[in-house]
């Protein structure tokens, strides 16, 4: 039977990448309840908006690569989508169980198992749906549980002026200094691709208070470079 791959993590905190997606599907509920019933530290998932305003949990802007059946995430209503049976991780249909969850059941199964909750907010979102999220997790009494994060810079700056003191990464693929200036102005942390990472930046980011939060590693080797450098988190799909 496979399972994670156990590594020497140290202090750095573990991040079940769409769940456990190296074991289940990713960003089911399936992979949720795998994350929890490990020693994960967090839960990562990806957030859209459905056309009637749903909050879903789905990476694609569409179901086509997870479903093999094409439908607009924000162009269709939560029970079109819901209605949507995903394919298992070996690309099979015939898993019941395999639907699109909600951000509150995402939230909720977090709660249940003490996990982080690690949302990335996909698209631009409006700061009225920025509201719609933080008013979800609060429902769930866990917005302390929760760190937000996002390529779209003005998201979390939507999230900030909702919550001052919220924990969000800046999503990048690359760093430069001109990005270590925003994450100084707004008092950000960093997740970024393991690959733009040098033990150099690591030092220089630790320096300034930020923490570094490195996607997704799943080569053992590459996690204990990142490890020995001081990494904060690391979010993968296998390791543990």
């Amino acid at each position: 039977m496979m399972d994670t791959i156990r590594i020497e993590k140290g202090s750095t905190r573990m991040v079940a990448h769409r769940g456990v997606s190296g074991l289940e599907k990713e960003n089911t509920m399936a992979a949720f309840v795998a994350a929890g019933n490990r020693s994960y530290w967090g839960v990562e998932t990806d957030v859209h908006r459905t056309s009637d305003g749903k909050m879903v949990v789905i990476h694609d802007g569409d179901t086509k690569r997870v479903a093999g059946v094409e439908l607009s995430v924000e162009g269709s209503d939560f029970d079109t989508l819901r209605g949507v049976t995903l394919l298992d991780r070996e690309n099979r249909p015939g898993r019941a169980d395999l639907r699109i969850p909600t951000l509150k059941e995402y939230i909720q199964v977090c709660k249940q198992y003490g996990k982080f909750c690690v949302p990335e907010l996909k698209t631009h979102f409006s700061a009225e749906d920025i509201a719609q999220i933080v008013s979800e997790f609060r429902e769930e009494d866990y917005l302390d549980h929760a760190v937000f994060i996002s390529f779209c810079t003005q998201n979390l700056i939507y999230l900030r002026e909702l919550c001052p003191e919220q924990p969000v990464q800046q999503l990048a693929s690359k760093i430069d200094d001109k990005l270590l200036a925003l994450l100084q102005e707004h008092s950000f942390d960093l997740d970024i691709d393991f690959r733009a990472m040098t033990e150099d930046w690591m030092r220089r980011l630790h320096a300034c208070g930020i923490r570094v939060n490195c996607w997704t590693v799943d080569d053992p080797a590459v996690a204990a470079q990142l490890v020995s450098w001081g990494v904060d988190d690391l979010t993968t799909n296998i390791l543990e």
